[in-house]
């Protein structure tokens, strides 16, 4: 391993700490993620300073009010139909004060993601956080990755243009492997272990997992997350992504990730070194510690987030992971080696079905199924063939596509056996 290339995200990279207050670029910050990094960055102004900010655009007045409260240059939004909306709140906020530029449309948070700034917090969902990943890298700037799927979908394509080290995660998965790390060096490494709360169906049968309903499936028992995220955590997809992840971040096989299923969330992931001994990261679940991490490595921010109360008594639980019931994460492993454009067909089939379960169209078992089915299809990538961002986006196509239409079947065959 010590012959390996340098690693993506490395928690010995040399950083400079007395460079002064950061500035940060924060994508998807009307998002989970970018809300919790806006409540660090506005208690920490003596270390951070927002300077621009992007959102899809469904939540213009929540953007407005960012962006006036962190005095930005700039905000963007995805969705050209929110500009009206988004310049009628700001103007309501600023008054006749000079207010931010707006900018608009697909490539706003590209444009955003290279301007000038210390560190990009990229905390958008889905596989559309590629582009302004790769905007980020090539640009030189820091990322702070919450955007697992553009690392997913466009692996070798990150790898291309980052530097070593120039990724610190925000997954808390990540951020804990990552600060575990810390302590030894790659050669010492055994394994890691990424730890799933087992979501809200931790314990179910597959049978039992036919009826649940979407009402189920959003009641996540530890994290508060958006209802894409938590359906993939009810489905562990969100944990196969995370072990794509591990294996691209920190350039170790696919046969040293293990998962386990820990339901107190509190132990984020561990690292087992060679002689035996294990650390784990472990905190309260509340992601405001690794977004810290993310924007302020390699210095602490002071009550980022709660600590444990040790004079409380609890118990801390780890059981096997269910295969069976929850086949999402040895699919991902497949996917992974099998590398190219298979994890772009996992990923995007995966959120196609994911948005027809949340709209009733396709039954929670039918998600796995239907990705399974499209990943099957899509087969094994011709060996040795490079990869281009065209190659993603038309695997990516091709996938929604096929998705959509086995799921339709599916619904259909289900109502045709009620009928």
């Amino acid at each position: 391993m010590s012959d390996s290339p340098a690693p993506l995200a490395d928690p010995h990279i040399a950083f400079d700490p007395s460079e002064g207050r950061r500035d940060v670029v924060v994508l998807g910050s009307t998002g989970s993620i970018g809300t919790q990094a806006i409540d660090l960055v506005l208690r920490n102004p003596d270390r951070f300073r927002v300077t621009a900010l992007s959102a899809a655009g469904g939540r213009p007045g929540l953007l407005a009010e960012q962006a006036h409260q962190l005095g930005v240059r700039t905000v963007a939004v995805a969705r050209e139909d929110a500009v009206p909306a988004l310049k009628e709140a700001l103007e309501g906020r600023y008054g006749s004060a000079p207010r931010p530029e707006v900018l608009a449309g697909p490539d706003a948070a590209t444009e955003l993601a290279a301007s000038p700034c210390h560190t990009v917090l990229n905390g958008i969902t889905g596989s559309i956080g590629l582009a302004p990943t790769l905007a980020a890298l090539e640009a030189g700037r820091t990322l702070a990755l919450a955007n697992k799927e553009s690392l997913i979908v466009g692996g070798p394509l990150v790898k291309a243009v980052a530097k070593p080290g120039q990724i610190i995660p925000v997954d808390s998965e990540h951020a804990a492997l990552f600060q575990a790390l810390a302590a030894g060096t790659r050669g010492d490494v055994r394994k890691l272990v990424v730890t799933a709360s087992g979501g809200p169906f931790r314990g179910r049968t597959k049978a039992e997992l036919a009826a649940v309903t979407r009402e189920d499936a959003l009641a996540h028992p530890t994290w508060a997350m958006g209802p894409v995220i938590t359906v993939n955590s009810a489905t562990l997809v969100n944990k196969g992504l995370e072990v794509i992840e591990a294996h691209l971040l920190y350039d170790i096989p696919f046969d040293r990730i293990e998962v386990v299923v820990h339901p107190q969330s509190y132990v984020h992931s561990m690292v087992e070194f060679t002689d035996g001994s294990t650390l784990a990261q472990a905190t309260p679940p509340d992601m405001r510690g690794p977004i810290a991490v993310g924007i302020g490595w390699p210095e602490r921010v002071p009550d980022a987030a709660p600590a444990f109360d040790w004079s409380t008594a609890s118990t801390w639980e780890f059981f096997p992971l269910d295969t069976e019931a929850f086949p999402s994460v040895g699919l991902a492993r497949h996917v992974g080696e099998l590398g190219s454009t298979a994890p772009a067909v996992f990923n995007a089939a995966n959120e196609e079905c994911v948005e027809a379960f949340l709209a009733g169209r396709l039954p929670f078992t039918g998600i796995m199924d239907t990705v399974t089915a499209v990943v099957a299809e899509h087969g094994a990538p011709a060996a040795g063939t490079p990869l281009t961002l065209p190659d993603v986006l038309e695997a990516e196509t091709w996938a929604r596509a096929r998705a959509r239409e086995l799921a339709a079947t599916l619904t259909g065959e289900a109502a045709e056996a009620r009928a």
